[in-house]
């Protein structure tokens, strides 16, 4: 897997939007700290455009993202924020250029979607905080874990284990993401590859029912039978249905990963704060007991 160079002082750096629309204000905050990074940061010409729910129509927030994953003098492209539209356009991206000079793409939530075309193309990227969101609280751990990979490189973890873990150790490269968008790429060209994988999974404001039928989905294509390891990520804001479901997260997830491999619950992954920066693609070691887990890389 080809790792990005990391970040220099004077690098530039944008933010485009290939999802859900934004204000301006919006990116203050993100465009103060990346200078303070010592970055030059720039937004793309549509990043601020609207279209309905989007940030411009599928034409201009296509554009944006091929221009400055085609421009050589962009060393890092930040999605400004998730919800919805990556896969309206996924199909349309070329990586042509961008695999001879790459660069690091970052982004979490509906940004699954590019996260999985570049990996599959054997690079390396950041599943990590967006540019929206440095102006919420508590995001200290985040944005540094998230500069410390950008600039250093260094992936080094370690967080409160969970009663329901499943210890073990495991080796393999990370990848995964939005546990709607996993789902949604199977039988398309993008399709998640898990095959001896530590798969990392995250998820928001869904129903119970609804979790265990998009990770039925994933056991029934396979996606569990030979996964190094799991990482079960902040899932938040779950709902249930009038009737009950009857199951809790821990218990739904287990029902469909084998006991013989390592699973964590509750990692610092998702849309809670800290969400750990992870460098999609990495050769990792996991490590997982009841009392702690290191994720190291």
């Amino acid at each position: 897997m080809q790792r990005p160079p990391q970040l220099l002082a004077g690098d530039k750096v944008v933010i485009v939007s290939p999802s859900r629309q934004i204000e301006s204000s919006q990116l203050d905050q993100a465009l103060k700290t990346f200078q303070n990074w010592g970055l030059e940061p720039k937004v793309a010409e549509h990043a601020l455009s609207k279209h309905g729910y989007f940030a411009g129509n599928d034409g201009e927030r296509l554009s944006d993202l091929q221009l400055v994953l085609d421009d050589p003098e962009v060393k890092a492209v930040f999605c400004a924020r998730g919800g919805y539209g990556m896969t309206r356009i996924i199909d349309e991206v070329d990586l042509s250029t961008f695999i001879k000079n790459p660069k690091w793409v970052i982004g979490f939530s509906d940004i699954t979607a590019l996260h999985l075309l570049i990996n599959k193309n054997n690079i390396e990227s950041i599943h990590g905080l967006m540019p929206v969101q440095f102006e919420y609280d508590g995001i200290e751990k985040s944005s540094y874990s998230l500069k410390k990979i950008l600039f250093e490189g260094e992936l080094n973890y370690n967080w409160k284990g969970h009663s329901r873990n499943l210890k073990g150790v495991a080796k393999g490269q990370i990848i995964g993401g939005n546990l709607s968008l996993l789902v949604d790429s199977i039988g398309t060209k993008n399709e998640i590859n898990t095959d001896g994988k530590i798969l990392f999974i995250e998820e928001i404001d869904e129903y119970y029912y609804k979790i265990d039928r998009m990770l039925t989905q994933l056991k029934r294509a396979g996606k569990f039978d030979t996964i190094a390891g799991l990482i079960v990520g902040q899932f938040s804001d779950l709902k249930d249905t009038q009737i009950k479901f009857g199951s809790g997260l821990q218990d739904i997830v287990l029902d469909k990963v084998k006991s013989s491999v390592p699973v964590c619950f509750n990692a610092p992954i998702g849309h809670e704060m800290p969400n750990l920066a992870i460098p999609c693609g990495r050769e990792v070691n996991l490590s997982v007991s009841e009392s702690q887990v290191n994720l190291l890389g």
